[in-house]
């Protein structure tokens, strides 16, 4: 059970919807940037994201980057201020 709010849980469906992981993150590090410029009142406006998925097979860093940047295309826009991403294939993946 995730301990994800209302946010972190869409921004989950989104990137399990067009990534198929095998592996995914969502950390809420909202509580890192509490007053800071940016930072929403109710939290969840901070996230890394961790995905693993052979979508990224082939594509450099930036492409990876903007293929999640584009699943949360809307949340970002709307509700996240910053996010942390870090994508890779399965076999980037340390054993």
């Amino acid at each position: 059970m995730s301990n994800l709010g209302p946010v972190g849980r869409q921004m989950e469906e989104a990137l399990k919807a067009a990534f198929n992981p095998q592996h995914l993150e969502v950390i809420d590090e909202s509580h890192r940037h509490a007053g800071h410029s940016g930072a929403h009142p109710d939290g969840e406006s901070h996230f890394r994201v961790i995905i693993v998925s052979e979508a990224f097979a082939g594509q450099p860093l930036v492409q990876r980057h903007r293929m999640v940047n584009e699943a949360l295309a809307e949340l970002l826009r709307e509700r996240v201020h910053a996010l942390a991403i870090t994508a890779r294939t399965p076999d980037e993946v340390p054993a």
